[in-house]
Order: structure tokens, then C-alpha cells, then sequence
């Protein structure tokens, strides 16, 4: 079946949960409804509704329907389960963004580096360190190393805006896997200096480690975020993989 009819079916019935047209604990329209509304098989049906209920929106619910579990609240979220930039995740949640780079530099992978970050030892890199901020508020600090060789061209303006955007549209790179470890480490001097901390010394980190489609590590980042803003929340099924997601409260 198509992969845009069901994704786009999943996409309205996801706004409209969010806009509150279907309430929390309300159950969706019928199947039958849904499948003359959208003109679509039974099938492309069930599809969209398994992947709201895979990122928690709703749950099946035998013999009464489909029953809306999203609740509406003032926390912007982030996915753990996907790939996402920054720039797209705050676009989706609505949330005033801007990034400031205080650091982009050329450099060579050595042995700390590779040990670090996976990256080949000798191979062409642009280290950056840019803060996030989400509502004016300084929020997160990225320590980025991209390979130059997929990364070509790759400059401070670019970095400022989305890297992401410039590697898929001006470069044609395909971005497929992320493996992401959290930690909660000491503050640093850099995150004293740059982050809104209030009090706290230590920071969530999340490291990541993105491939390319010919199975390239092509990019490790440390995003260390203030956690006087963060939570991590997980929505799981029994027997399936879970979905973990990273919320911050909007001021």
C-alpha cells in the first residue's frame, strides 16, 4: 500500500487529536467512518491508527473501538526514536529557535577523537559547538563532528540554520540510523558559561552516532542539555520496542 496515503491519514487524525477535536479518552470516529472519509481500504486504516497508538496517542481497545490517550500539555517534545533536527523538532512543536555557534573549526581525527567518537582515525572533520536556544532561553550546547568527506562545504552560516537540511537538499546525503546513548554528567566550565543551569551541576547528555546509507559513521554529536528543562518520557507496548521521547518545558 501506499506509504503516503496511510502517513497522511496518520497525520491529520494526529492534528486533530492535538487540536483537541477528538478529547482525551474520547474514542475516534468508527472504522467504517474513517475508511469514507479518506476514501481508502480497511487496511490503510488500521495502518495509520497502529502508528498513532505506536507513538502513544491512542489505544485499541477490543469490541469498543479506539480510544484517544494524547493529553494536550506546555511541554515541547523531542523524539529519541527517530531522527529529527532541532530546527524540525521545535518547527513541529511550535517553539520560538535559534542557534548560535561559538565554535566551528576544521580538524583531523586522532586517537581521543576516535575513541570518542567512532570516527575513522586520519579522517577530515568539522568540529562545531553551537547552543541551542529554545524561547530565548540557552537550553542546549551541541558538540558536533561531521566527516568532511560526506559533510563537503560545510560552514558556519549552514550551521547556524540546519545542518541536516543542508546535507539531505544540497548534497543529496541519506541520513538512515542513529544510536544514542543518556548519560548525566558533572557540568562543565563550558556548560556553566553557556547553558541556563539554575543551581543545577549536571547536565543530561545525549550522545549520538548517525549513519549514512552505505554504513558510514558520518557524524557523532553530544548535546548536553540543562536539566532544570527536561524530562524523558517513554511510551511502551508490551511486546514491542519502546518509544522514548525527551520533553521540555516551554516558559
Amino acid at each position: 500500500m501506499p506509504k503516503s496515503k496511510y502517513a497522511a491519514i496518520y497525520q491529520e487524525l494526529k492534528q486533530r487529536i492535538e487540536a483537541m477535536e477528538y478529547p482525551y479518552q474520547d474514542l475516534l470516529p468508527s472504522e467504517n467512518t474513517l475508511v469514507q472519509e479518506f476514501e481508502c481500504s480497511r487496511n490503510t486504516v488500521r495502518r495509520a491508527i497502529a502508528s498513532l497508538a505506536a507513538d502513544g496517542y491512542v489505544q485499541s481497545l477490543h469490541g469498543k473501538g479506539v480510544r484517544v490517550i494524547y493529553e494536550s500539555n506546555q511541554h515541547s517534545q523531542f523524539l529519541l526514536n527517530g531522527i529529527e533536527s532541532f530546527t524540525e523538532a521545535c518547527n513541529r512543536n511550535g517553539i520560538p529557535q535559534h542557534t548560535k555557534v561559538i565554535h566551528f573549526s576544521e580538524q583531523v581525527v586522532d586517537k581521543n577523537i576516535r575513541e570518542k567518537t567512532g570516527l575513522e582515525e586520519g579522517a577530515g572533520i568539522y568540529y562545531i559547538q553551537r547552543v541551542r536556544y529554545l524561547d530565548g532561553v540557552p537550553l542546549i550546547v551541541d558538540h558536533n563532528y561531521f566527516l568532511k568527506e560526506v559533510a563537503a562545504g560545510l560552514t558556519k552560516e549552514i550551521a547556524e540554520q540546519s545542518i541536516y537540511d543542508y546535507l539531505e537538499k544540497e548534497l543529496g546525503v541519506t541520513i538512515t540510523t542513529t544510536k544514542r546513548v543518556i548519560t548525566v554528567e558533572r557540568a562543565t566550565g563550558n556548560d556553566e558559561e553557556n547553558l541556563e543551569l539554575h543551581g543545577c551541576n549536571c547536565v543530561a547528555v545525549v550522545s549520538s552516532m548517525t549513519y549514512n546509507a552505505d554504513g558510514v559513521i558520518f557524524e557523532y554529536t553530544q548535546s548536553r542539555h540543562s536539566p532544570s528543562r527536561f524530562e524523558f518520557h517513554e511510551v511502551a507496548q508490551r511486546g514491542s520496542t519502546p518509544s522514548l521521547t525527551m520533553k521540555t518545558e516551554s516558559s
